[in-house]
């Protein structure tokens, strides 16, 4: 509150005060008369002039009882003095109520009178200053020069005249100045533009003296709104003076030295509505002028120095007060301060980007500006000039500048390192520390890092299969990058799991934290040495390469190359898919132990199994007729093709039996024991019918299959009656039962077309030998199907 407006609000409490007591006085000296009649019977009660605030009270009637009078008149001794009112009575009475009433009459009408009126008479006479100039003017009354000269006066005489009545109206006195400082900028204005009676160098200097004495001004009379007009009319001089010359240097160099000026008034005052004022019409100002030019002429080094300098006065500006006061930061200050610190980057980023020769510095500018706040936040930190959240929140902003550093100036995996290793260090600082925005600060950083990764991934996979050089597998950029990239999110889920939260901010973010993290690492893990897996093989079919023709001394040739390699591609990585999921079943069944993994454990299992049983086998059969195959002329295919099988089929049943571990860990909530039994009798089938295939391939017999499947589907169903009926489970029963169903249905609309007549007797025969079998079994084990029965109901 200025000191004028509190010595006015001084002044009239004195006033209601003398008020009250002229009151009290009246009411005291009523209650005296009235005590010394009531003392002395013979004497004659006067009522008083001056109206009191209780009304008197009359003698009780001549046949009270005493007892009567002392209660509704007590003693003297029961009142010692008969200035106290009775504890009873109501501290509020009609003169307190009169005098509120006035005071409140009072200090609105003061208010209309010494501050609304003269606001408005300021304005009336800037207008009809104007009103009658601008008549003189489309009149031709009077010269320019006399014009200027006349408003001049006007602007003087008012100033005069307000500093005449400072001492004894000071607030209608501070309203003359700021009208005064008003038409004195309008004038010089008219003398500049419109006339050309003055120079440019002489109106810049005018405005420079007008600003200074409002600043000055402001400060004397301690009133804000002074200080407004002169910031409006120093930020309106690159407007009202720019000639287009070029000389945009000089009106700049004018608004720092303003700028300035608040830097030193934040000090002192710190009204915060002025610094909001010069921050906005600063930026807007040099984000007009920049955003505008064209051509040649870009101003490189006078918009990088003078941005530069804006920010820091404002930086300074922002901080100043707050660490001076050592104050809380409030959401308004906190905006400023991002919105300048970002602002100013985006400016800069603007400018090196548009010049070709320091598009190179722009990851340098980035870093500078990390620099910046870094060194803030020491400061602060080591003078403890703030309290603990505008250290971490400046330098969160370090972190911040530096993540976008690097993207700006690296490119490739280093910038994926960069977001994995930074994510980790702020997860660890707020699981392990406990700064709480450190944690907010990773998320989007775990995101980045992980998107950037795919990104490189799609851009060696193009490397490779273009015309650059082969990547070598496990000895590349790539690779190194994935493996730092693994081992920060490890460290990250180590911690998560060791130092989870229960409570806080961003409950949901945490619980999505905890299924993100594993997944993305598991994923990572697994793709990681996918494409290295590729990228062996890819390099084995580049060793390949074999030129067919080549004509006129030119590169026209065609070129062929062994393709076997491309399908033992596809080999190993089922291998390496069954195996790594293998791995991460063992992995959760003896260590991690969570019922969470476990699910996925079980999903992925069966996802692999169902692609081996389809594509897998399939991509093992292509091996085997390319190893059979004579067509090939320029390459020779190894007896390998035929081995990988088996090394197939080996890892196969390690998942299989991972999956029977799994089921038996406990992990599981519910009970997937017939599923699990389903499975794997429905993959062994499937396999040893692959199988079979094989081998009548190999043997160069391919021609009986079909009666060889038939066979083998109809000895298989005696097996899985035989394991039903001895461990009396009916789910295999019904299925084999099942198995022989297709099996005949099979033999009679499928095969029979194909079969000579030796085949269709060896099918038949061996078919209803084996129907023979299963009955038998059904007949004499009938009381361990009826027992099943009854155990079941």
């Amino acid at each position: 509150m200025d000191n004028s407006e509190r010595l006015n609000l001084l002044l009239v409490k004195l006033e209601n005060l003398l008020i009250r007591q002229q009151g009290f006085e009246a009411e005291i000296e009523a209650l005296k008369q009235e005590v010394r009649a009531l003392q002395s019977p013979g004497a004659t009660y006067v009522q008083p002039s001056t109206p009191i605030a209780e009304p008197i009270l009359a003698p009780p009637p001549r046949n009270t009882p005493p007892s009567t009078v002392n209660q509704n008149n007590p003693a003297p001794q029961a009142a010692p003095s008969p200035f106290q009112p009775p504890v009873n009575q109501p501290q509020s009475n009609f003169a307190d109520r009169f005098t509120r009433e006035n005071m409140v009459k009072s200090d609105f009408e003061k208010f209309i009178g010494e501050n609304l009126i003269s606001k408005i008479g300021i304005l009336i006479l800037i207008l009809g200053v104007c009103i009658g100039a601008k008549y003189a003017i489309d009149h031709d009354m009077i010269s320019p020069l006399t014009r200027i000269v006349l408003g001049y006066a006007v602007g003087a005489g008012l100033m005069a005249f307000a500093i005449k009545l400072k001492e004894k109206y000071e607030n209608f006195s501070a309203v003359l100045v700021s009208g005064a400082i008003a038409i004195m900028y309008f004038i010089t204005y008219a003398a500049y533009d419109f006339y050309s009676l003055i120079p440019q160098a002489l109106a810049f200097l005018l405005m420079v003296v007008f600003t200074s004495f409002t600043v000055v001004a402001a400060i004397k009379y301690n009133k804000q709104v002074i200080a407004h007009i002169g910031l409006v009319g120093a930020y309106a001089v690159p407007f009202l003076l720019s000639d287009g010359s070029g000389k945009i240097g000089v009106l700049f160099t004018y608004m720092a030295i303003i700028n300035i000026g608040i830097l030193i008034l934040s000090f002192k005052k710190y009204w915060k509505p002025l610094f909001y004022a010069s921050f906005g019409l600063t930026w807007i100002i040099f984000l007009s002028w920049r955003l505008n030019l064209r051509g040649q002429e870009d101003h490189f080094a006078l918009s990088l120095l003078f941005s530069s300098v804006f920010f820091i006065i404002f930086y300074i500006t922002n901080l100043a007060y707050k660490m001076s006061k050592k104050e809380m930061f409030g959401f308004s200050d906190v905006v400023v301060l991002l919105l300048n610190s970002f602002i100013y980057y985006g400016i800069g980023y603007f400018i090196l980007a548009a010049n070709k020769n320091s598009v190179e510095l722009l990851g340098l500018f980035t870093l500078a500006n990390a620099v910046i706040h870094f060194i803030v936040s020491l400061i602060i930190y080591k003078k403890q000039l703030a309290d603990k959240n505008l250290f971490y929140l400046i330098l969160a902003m370090v972190i911040t500048f530096i993540t976008m550093a690097v993207p700006v100036q690296l490119n490739g995996g280093w910038v994926t390192i960069f977001w994995a290793v930074e994510a980790a260090v702020l997860f660890y600082l707020a699981r392990v520390k406990g700064i709480a925005i450190y944690e907010k600060l990773s998320f989007p950083l775990i995101l980045l890092a992980f998107f950037s990764l795919l990104e490189d991934w799609a851009r060696f996979n193009d490397i490779d299969y273009g015309n650059a050089p082969h990547v070598l597998p496990f000895f590349n950029v790539s690779f190194l990058t994935a493996c730092i990239f693994i081992g920060s999110f490890a460290w990250m889920l180590n911690i998560n799991t060791k130092e989870t939260q229960k409570s806080g901010e961003w409950l949901w973010i945490r619980s999505i934290l905890n299924y993100a993290l594993p997944s993305i690492l598991v994923l990572t893990v697994y793709i990681t040495f996918r494409i290295e897996i590729v990228r062996y093989f890819s390099g084995l079919l580049e060793s390949t390469k074999v030129t067919l023709r080549q004509r006129n001394g030119f590169d026209d040739a065609s070129h062929a190359f062994n393709y076997n390699y491309e399908t033992l591609t596809t080999a190993w990585l089922y291998i390496y898919s069954m195996f790594f999921a293998t791995a991460l079943t063992f992995l959760n069944i003896k260590k991690i132990q969570k019922n969470e993994l476990a699910i996925a454990n079980l999903i992925i299992n069966l996802v692999m199994i169902l692609l081996f049983l389809t594509n897998g086998l399939y991509t093992l059969s292509e091996l085997r007729d390319k190893y059979l195959s004579t067509e090939n002329e320029y390459f020779n295919i190894s007896s390998f093709n035929i081995v990988i099988r088996y090394i197939s089929i080996a890892f196969f049943a390690l998942l299989i039996a991972q999956c029977y571990y799994l089921q038996n860990s406990g992990l599981l909530k519910k009970n997937f024991q017939t599923m699990f039994e389903y499975l794997l009798y429905i993959s062994i089938l499937w396999v040893i019918s692959s199988e079979l295939i094989n081998i009548l391939e190999l043997s160069g017999t391919d021609k009986s299959y079909k009666l060889g499947l038939s066979i083998l589907w109809g000895i298989y169903s005696l097996f899985l009656i035989g394991m039903g009926l001895a461990k009396n489970k009916k789910h295999l029963r019904i299925g084999a039962i099942v198995l022989f169903g297709i099996t005949l249905i099979k033999l009679f609309f499928y095969d029979i077309y194909s079969l000579s007549t030796i085949a269709k007797t060896v099918v038949f025969v061996s078919l209803g030998v084996l129907l023979l079998i299963i009955s038998f079994l059904y007949n004499k084990y009938k009381h361990l199907i009826i027992d099943d029965v009854k155990t079941e109901n």
